[in-house]
């Protein structure tokens, strides 16, 4: 995937945003304060840190971790170890596979006609004889699968990420990202359905599914982390720039282990 550079159009919309957000009733501390300019390597620090709304967007986080802890983590625990592992990978196929059309669509829109091509044959392969995408045959015989979305469609144009920003409930964003979360809700064919049961079901599903696959990842994440907050936005950031130069997930770092209380004691 070939970077193109183009004034981004989006940045004064979006430093606009950030200022109503930050003048919004976010008090004096709604916004992180930058660092003086005497200090240049705080600048720069704070300048990759790109996260403005630091306080506000650790409140948001603070409120997903504590949904998270009471209802997604046990959710998805359950369905981790009671569903057999046969239905969770066609769950996760079907999922897959129902995101096609708005991969396809992101992949003719950043001008990669192979890939389009690819996830086009992907879709009709795996809905016919992948029984409605719950097998991945496409996959088995070569065509292997890429995610696209309109938030790496706007980096394909020339947009920066512009500032890190914590959603509630759906997690870590920037504001580039999160505008192409609203163009791919619109976007997807299946929303216009009139089954709106079928609509909240696969947003359920979708979250029990990610966070079941993620399951041990955030769990070691947490407990081996300094500062959780921090390390979840470094993640993405590295994720999202993987996924904007070749359209793959980034393999992440093993994590130390970390005994538990009960083990220190017993050694």
């Amino acid at each position: 995937m070939r970077l193109t550079r183009t004034p981004d159009l989006r940045k004064g919309p979006v430093r606009f945003l950030v200022a109503l957000l930050c003048l919004g009733g976010l008090g004096p501390a709604g916004c992180a304060t930058p660092p003086p300019p005497d200090d240049p390597e705080a600048a720069e620090s704070f300048r990759q840190t790109d996260d403005p709304l630091e306080p506000f967007n650790r409140a948001v986080f603070a409120v997903n971790v504590e949904v998270d802890r009471y209802v997604l983590k046990p959710v998805a625990y359950v369905y981790k170890e009671a569903v057999p592992e046969p239905v969770q990978d066609a769950t996760g196929n079907f999922l897959q596979n129902l995101g096609s059309p708005v991969v396809f669509l992101n992949s003719v829109l950043q001008g990669d006609v192979d890939h389009a091509g690819e996830t086009l044959l992907r879709f009709l392969i795996n809905s016919t004889v992948g029984l409605a995408g719950t097998a991945d045959v496409a996959g088995e015989m070569g065509f292997m699968r890429r995610d696209e979305d309109f938030g790496q469609t706007l980096a394909v144009w020339g947009a920066d990420e512009g500032p890190y920003i914590m959603l509630p409930l759906l997690g870590p964003s920037n504001a580039r990202d999160a505008v192409g979360l609203v163009v791919d809700h619109f976007a997807d064919p299946w929303g216009y359905l009139r089954y709106e049961k079928f609509n909240y079901s696969r947003f359920g599903a979708e979250f029990i599914d990610a966070r079941a696959r993620n399951y041990d990842l955030l769990n070691d994440l947490e407990r081996t982390s300094v500062d959780y907050y921090a390390a979840i936005r470094s993640l993405y950031r590295q994720n999202r720039r993987d996924a904007v130069r070749n359209g793959a997930e980034v393999e992440l770092p093993s994590l130390p282990d970390i005994p538990d209380d009960e083990e220190e004691l017993e050694d």
